[in-house]
């Protein structure tokens, strides 16, 4: 079952379109409460994925038992907005205001929600993560590292002169101010990572020629470095940054999915542990 909804945010009349996939099989803590996933989609891109990949993934993963959340940020999909103007920090506060969706719900487990990334949402869900505890877990794809080298190299470095000196790019359809820009550069994920301390999947494509598959061998090493939370790694042979094919759709979402379920059954094992 899915649920078309309006999620409206703190900022003047900013209103996010939003699809809500309600959990087919059960995955119910002791509480009876079920886990909830929040898919944030990448640089101008909108809740639907590029070939239809978060439609499949909400689907997907909601028959695993979770409640799924994906939404459009301001300007993007069918929401409102100027997303050339509103600049990554505004996406960080979307995203809270999703989480804030989600909680408000009182069938779903405030211990298991879950951001799941894409791209520069990969990087918005790690900020997200670090400044809102209630994350307790990220699955990142294809992580951006460095917010405003990785999108100026997608726009192209003559579009962001263009920006400086005359107020805007246009870049698919979208007017990138010197704002945008200018937010991406206040945010360095690498530096952040080590600030969150629940558990992350990394997935990334060795094909992706737009976001390296490096980055993610780098995120590896960094979440490596915190004193708990654990983090896995997993990568698909010749996939590229947007899983277009279809075999590497499903196995995306395929080691998404196992890698929860295995998250769980170790943390039960924690709990029995410690009792």
């Amino acid at each position: 079952m899915e649920k078309a909804l309006t999620l409206k945010t703190g900022e003047d009349g900013l209103e996010l379109a939003a699809t809500l996939h309600y959990p087919a099989a059960s995955n119910k803590a002791d509480s009876g409460k079920s886990p909830a996933i929040i898919i944030c989609h990448g640089f101008a891109g909108n809740r639907i994925g590029v070939d239809r990949l978060f439609v499949k993934a909400g689907r997907a993963l909601s028959e695993a038992g979770y409640y799924v959340l994906r939404f459009d940020y301001g300007g993007c999909g069918e929401s409102n907005g100027d997303y050339g103007a509103l600049g990554l920090d505004s996406m960080i506060d979307q995203t809270r205001t999703a989480l804030d969706y989600v909680l408000s719900m009182d069938c779903v487990d405030p211990q298991r929600v879950i951001l799941l990334g894409h791209s520069l949402g990969g990087a918005t869900a790690l900020l997200t993560a670090v400044k809102d505890k209630r994350v307790k877990t990220l699955v990142l794809w294809s992580p951006v590292a460095y917010p405003f080298n990785d999108i100026v190299r997608i726009v192209g470095r003559e579009g962001y002169d263009e920006a400086v000196k005359t107020g805007s790019t246009d870049h698919t359809g979208y007017s990138l101010q010197p704002s945008f820009f200018d937010s991406l550069l206040q945010h360095q994920p690498f530096q952040a990572a080590p600030r969150f301390s629940g558990d992350v999947l990394l997935v990334h494509g060795t094909s992706d020629d737009t976001i390296p598959v490096d980055y993610s061998f780098l995120f590896q090493k960094v979440f490596w470095t915190r004193s708990e939370g654990q983090c896995d790694k997993e990568i698909l042979f010749q996939s590229d940054h947007t899983y277009s094919s279809r075999q590497h759709q499903d196995e995306a979402i395929r080691l998404t999915s196992q890698w929860l379920v295995d998250l769980e059954k170790r943390h039960e094992q924690w709990h029995h542990w410690s009792i």
